[in-house]
């Protein structure tokens, strides 16, 4: 059983859609990268779930982020960035010990949901909403509501090693009876959070829907995927004043930079900050 897969599925008898993730080694790989209390771990397994989600209703090539802020909370940020590819990371900021029992609202305060839909080719798009409800599923679900005006339904599980979400959404351009979207939401309530852990997709499909003609779709891959690299840190570094540069090197012997995402660090030290600034002046060469 391959744990870190999007399935898509119809209801060929209901203009409804549904989708189903399931993962593991991707959110091992996120929750693993940092110290974090299990509070946490869970409000990120949630997150990435309910990305993956999201990021398999994009109709275009591009990138997703799904972001918790708030103020007067222990959490100050929860974020999780994808594209079409399903291909996530994320990370989060807190202070001070977190109980496992702490409610969504508490965790942040004063918070809200920012989702924000970056196409490779058009325009920015950004969607904000309160975090006003118990959970980051029923805050999404209104987001659907103000946005999309679609009624979606959105259940999501995680218990620090395994995390899963499941999507049910009225097809948008057609006008589907609201006791269809109901009964299916009533099936999909049922879920258990082991049964998406353990169970294969179609087994669980099985077990929700078995009175109901559903047509199963390929899986798609998710997978953990940290766009930081070395390059990237030295075009930052390209950006700074080399004076200010300088002040560290002599400071400290080296300019060292982390990706808060993956934890990896790159260090640079005088020759390579020579290096940078003189690749940066150079004249372009033809290739």
């Amino acid at each position: 059983m391959n744990q870190d897969t999007l399935h898509r599925y119809l209801f060929d008898n209901a203009d409804v859609r549904g989708e189903l993730a399931q993962l593991s080694d991707s959110y091992r790989q996120i929750v693993n990268t940092h110290d974090y209390p299990e509070r946490l771990k869970v409000l990120l397994g949630e997150l990435l779930a309910a990305t993956s989600l999201l990021t398999a209703t994009l109709k275009f090539e591009g990138d997703i982020s799904v972001q918790l802020q708030g103020q007067g909370g222990p959490v100050s940020l929860a974020v999780i960035n994808g594209n079409n590819r399903q291909e996530l990371r994320g990370v989060a900021r807190w202070q001070g010990e977190i109980a496992a029992d702490t409610p969504l609202e508490q965790l942040f305060g004063q918070g809200y949901m920012v989702i924000t839909l970056t196409p490779t080719e058009g325009e920015r798009y950004q969607g904000v909403v309160a975090l006003d409800k118990p959970s980051i599923a029923e805050c999404l679900e209104s987001y659907f509501a103000q946005s999309e005006q679609l009624p979606t339904g959105i259940w999501l599980f995680a218990d620090g090693e395994h995390a899963a979400g499941m999507l049910l959404q009225v097809l948008p351009s057609e006008q589907s009876e609201n006791t269809e979207f109901e009964h299916l939401t009533q099936l999909t309530a049922t879920i258990k959070a082991e049964e998406l852990f353990s169970l294969p997709a179609t087994e669980v499909l099985h077990r929700l829907y078995h009175q109901e003609q559903v047509r199963l779709f390929d899986p798609v891959s998710v997978s953990f995927k940290c766009t930081c690299s070395r390059e990237r840190s030295a075009a930052a570094i390209r950006t700074l004043a080399k004076e200010e540069i300088d002040a560290i090197i002599q400071e400290k012997g080296l300019v060292e930079m982390g990706c808060e995402y993956c934890n990896s660090h790159y260090r640079f030290d005088a020759i390579d900050i020579e290096a940078i600034f003189a690749n940066a002046q150079a004249p372009d060469t033809p290739q």
